[in-house]
Order: structure tokens, then sequence, then C-alpha cells
């Protein structure tokens, strides 16, 4: 793994002066597929009727094929979204929900899927029901058990988050899944972080619903991502924006939703290749190693709170910041501004029950990166401003 770090800046428009420790949020796009991209727009325009009619349609099947051999599934049981949240909606927004139904989630979900869930609730008279998980974690068993514990036979659905966003927990999923399963309840699993993060193999997990993002892990442009829709369940999925392809079922449906652009899609071949070129497998192996090494000694140095085993990490770890239970996201953003505006530093901070901040590790960070955090919260917490 010598051959990644901070070289591999140069195959990226990062900022020279950022250290940037949060490919979690949105990711960052090499250089070879925005320029893969720009030559996709550029066919495109070049004969938009032929492209739009003749080209598009075998082109975004064939990127699905590619994104299902990485993920162990059939590209034609894929379908192209702009962002795991747009296909949360196209499943949810389409269940036949009544008065009194459950919908199951955990209380660390994503907050643009806890506003969908809310918004279900209120137009139909239902009821979000929100798993608490019991911090620290002692292990993935922990998550089952709480699930297990608010499962009921109101229970309509549960969404369930692979890897939750500020927390950064690895959830047991296959698990999660067979317990849901056996309850005969559905499963939506919010796979945002995990495609490229670690291992999938979608046909094995059998959730009945699976979403996920390229633009995080997996090096696509933002606007990128994928709907996972199990063979028995399709004819019942129908994208937020019905549009030209409708009869055709899905993924056809989902193909065509209007006049957008459709090359993040199509350079998701570009990215794939970047993501074997630096070794696949070998670069979650190291992202995992150096979060968990820089977290250790973070959470040591610091006095906070890491929550959950090595088992349950991936590419990103969140710490907790002790004494910080009233913390509100004022203070989380105050925090985060002052590492970004101080020292070019960008991290994620969130308030929930605490301070949390979130640590991503990237082929391009390094040790040094971890340790210029420490400087800049060692002189927070002795009052020095950077000039």
């Amino acid at each position: 793994m010598q051959h990644f770090g901070a070289h591999l800046r140069s195959h990226f428009f990062l900022d020279e002066r950022l250290c940037f420790l949060n490919h979690g949020s949105f990711g960052a796009c090499p250089k070879g597929v925005l320029e893969a991209q720009r030559e996709w727009r550029e066919q495109m325009e070049r004969d938009p009727i032929r492209f739009m009619v003749r080209v598009l349609p075998e082109a975004l099947r064939k990127q699905a094929s590619n994104l299902g051999s990485v993920l162990g599934a059939r590209g034609q049981d894929i379908a192209f979204v702009e962002n795991a949240t747009t296909g949360v909606n196209a499943v949810l927004r389409g269940l036949d929900l009544e008065p009194g139904d459950e919908l199951l989630t955990l209380s660390h979900v994503y907050p643009a899927v806890s506003n969908t869930l809310e918004y279900l609730a209120k137009r139909y008279g239902c009821r979000v029901v929100r798993v608490d998980l019991p911090l620290p974690l002692k292990g993935p068993q922990d998550v089952v058990d709480a699930v297990a514990a608010a499962l009921s036979g109101r229970t309509r659905i549960a969404v369930l988050d692979h890897v939750t966003s500020f927390s950064a927990l690895v959830t047991p999923m296959e698990e999660l899944v067979k317990l849901c399963h056996a309850q005969g309840v559905p499963v939506l699993v919010d796979g945002a972080h995990a495609p490229g993060m670690i291992a999938l193999d979608l046909d094995s997990l059998g959730a009945d619903y699976y979403v996920g993002n390229c633009h995080k892990w997996l090096w696509a442009p933002k606007g990128c991502a994928f709907l996972h829709v199990a063979r028995e369940l399709q004819s019942g999925i129908h994208p937020t924006v019905i549009s030209l392809r409708e009869a055709e079922g899905f993924p056809f449906s989902f193909d065509w939703t209007g006049t957008k652009d459709p090359t993040a899609y199509l350079a998701l071949g570009a990215a794939l290749e970047f993501h074997s070129w630096l070794g696949g497998n070998a670069v979650a192996q190291y992202n995992h190693e150096l979060v968990v090494e820089a977290s250790e000694r973070l959470a040591a140095k610091l006095g906070w709170e890491l929550v959950c085993p090595v088992s349950m990490t991936g590419s990103i770890r969140a710490m907790r910041l002790p004494g910080t239970e009233d913390a509100t996201q004022v203070e989380a953003m105050a925090l985060h501004d002052y590492l970004a505006d101080q020292h070019h530093i960008e991290a994620l901070v969130h308030a929930h029950e605490g301070l949390w901040v979130r640590l991503s590790a990237q082929v391009y960070n390094e040790k040094g990166d971890y340790a210029a955090f420490l400087a800049a919260m060692e002189l927070r917490g002795k009052g020095v401003m950077a000039d």
C-alpha cells in the first residue's frame, strides 16, 4: 500500500491548502473521471437527438451492468438515480400506506430520509418508529437486538442504514435483513456510504430495496447513484418523476425522467476503472487502517469517545465529545468553521445527543493530516486562534 498517500492529490482538483478529511460527504471526483464526463457531454451536444434517443438507452444499461459486476447484482435490477435520497423517495412514496402503519428506522437516520418518513407519516397517519442505539456499542448484536425489540405487527417497512451518516456505524445488514424478513417486514437499505467502502453482494444480501451513492467511495461524478430492487418487487417501483418510458417498467422508466444531464452515470465506467487502477479492495483496506489508527490516537489524546468497535468501522469514524449532551447544531457549525476557516481542515461536525466529529480516510490522506487536526484541536483547547 506504499503507493497511497499525498502524491495522489495530483489526480484531484483539491485546493493544495486544504486538509480534506470529509471525503464521505460528497466525495472528490478524479480529474480523469471528470474528463470522461466532459467527453460524454460533448458527444451528446454534437448530435443531441441521436444521442438521447439512440445512444443513451444502451449506454445507460451498459453502465448498469458494469456497476452490477462490482455490487454482485444483475444490471437489469439496477436503476440510476441522482442520489440515495432520490432512491429512498422512489420506494417510500410508492408504498400503499394506511393509518397506524409503522415506518421503522434507526435514530441515526440521515436527515433527508427522516424528513421523507415524517412527510409520509403526516400524510397517511403513520408513525415513525426510531430505534435508539445503545451507545457505546459492544458489537453488531447490539444493533440487531435493538431493531428486534422495535419491530411489531404494524411495521410496514424497515429503512435501515448500512453505514450511518454522522456516527459512521457499519451495521450488520445481513443479520438485520434476515431478522426483518422472518417477521414479514420488507427492508429498504440506505447504503449511501457502502459502495466502495465495504464489500457488497446485493443478490446474496437479499434486501428488498437497496440504494447507494457512487460519488462517495466509487469515484463517480456527483449525481450518480443507484436503486437496486428485488425482481419480484420491480413492477411496483416507479421514479418520483413519471416520464416517457413509464410503460416499459423498471429499470427503463428511471432511464428517462425529463431532460437531465445523464453524463454522471455514463462516466461511471471511468470511475470504476480508476478504482481498479488504485487496487480495488486495497483502497478500502488502506482507508480502514488509516482511519482506525488515527481515530484511536485522537480519542486518546483528546479524551473523545469512540462509540463502536473496529469491526463496525469502514473508511470513516466518528468520535463523540464528552460533556456535550446539550450541544446544538449552531455549536457544531462553530467548530466546523473554526477548523475550516482557521486551519483549512474540512471535517464533518454534527450535533445529536452530543457533539460528534466524523473523519474520513481516502487514498490521498496520510497520518500527517490527522496530526494537523489534532494540533488544531489542541490550539482551540488552549484558546489560541490561528492567523
